[in-house]
């Protein structure tokens, strides 16, 4: 699984126009439905320096935990820490996550920032809703790395807590970007995307050929080259890794209709809930 190195320098401007903001919108309305994480809004509120944390406020802090796996350059997580929630970003490439911690002290957000691979996850304490966005998930190439990373989660998660994450399908990289190049120009960058899908192994290879400015006039610009890999998966697959994972599922939505999926379903929202530890009454 590559690491975002050169392109974390020039990701936020080709992902200008991805609606973070809307998509915080509604995970936070599937929290609300589905999980039981609040926000400091809701009358949830950290204990102030000095202040004795008790048992049962450590407990509630746990369970309003949100942790986002594949934080990447920290959009998604400063749009859900603008909506009240207490988070954690996870990603194992450090050059996305250096730009995630200078957006953490322009917005004055108190989010904590993680290098980690979430096949390797460790954390503190458990977290009452685990999330991740923008296809993370896709780039867990085997049957035993996500069901690997899935029962980390299910460690993580507080009892009765939920795991919503979204995935590309097999149909969005098979039919729709398979084998096709894309290309963008900016002024002080510009990019080439090309698409290779393997037919046996469901994995799609991107080779990003990235050119950015180096000087103020935009004149001369250097070259660089990435190779990532992306797996595609079928909604059955991915609720039997849930199951495999000891967590129990909950929902599947279409992420662009917002309705049930179906074989045209691009990107699928999954609600997956925590299970096998005792409830915590607080």
């Amino acid at each position: 699984m590559e690491a975002y190195t050169d392109f974390a320098k020039v990701y936020d401007t080709f992902m200008d126009e991805t609606p973070y903001k809307m998509w915080a919108g509604y995970v936070s309305g599937l929290i609300k439905e589905f999980g039981i994480s609040e926000t400091y809004d809701q009358g949830i509120s950290a204990a102030q320096d000095g202040e004795e944390i008790s048992e049962e406020m450590a407990l509630m802090q746990e369970r309003n935990l949100v942790v986002e796996l594949g934080c990447g350059t920290g959009s998604f997580t400063e749009e859900m820490a603008s909506l009240g929630y207490d988070m954690i970003g996870i990603d194992m490439s450090e050059e996305m996550l250096e730009i995630a911690r200078e957006k953490k002290e322009e917005s004055g957000h108190e989010i904590l920032y993680l290098c980690q691979d979430m096949r390797d996850i460790d954390l503190y304490c458990t977290a009452g809703t685990f999330v991740s966005v923008c296809d993370s998930v896709n780039y867990l190439l085997e049957d035993a790395d996500i069901v690997d990373s899935f029962k980390l989660v299910n460690n993580f998660l507080f009892p009765g807590g939920v795991f919503i994450f979204d995935f590309n399908t097999l149909h969005k990289y098979r039919d729709v970007i398979g084998d096709t190049t894309i290309a963008e120009n900016r002024d002080d960058c510009s990019f080439i995307w090309e698409n290779f899908f393997d037919e046996d192994t469901h994995i799609n290879e991107y080779d990003l050929t990235i050119f950015t400015a180096i000087d103020d006039k935009n004149e001369t610009f250097a070259r660089s080259i990435e190779t990532h890999l992306q797996r595609g998966y079928t909604l059955d697959e991915m609720k039997g890794f849930v199951e495999q994972a000891g967590m129990v599922f909950v929902k599947a939505i279409d992420a662009d209709t917002h309705k049930e999926p179906d074989e045209n379903s691009e990107r699928i929202y999954v609600i997956a809930r925590e299970h096998g530890k005792d409830s915590v009454n607080i």
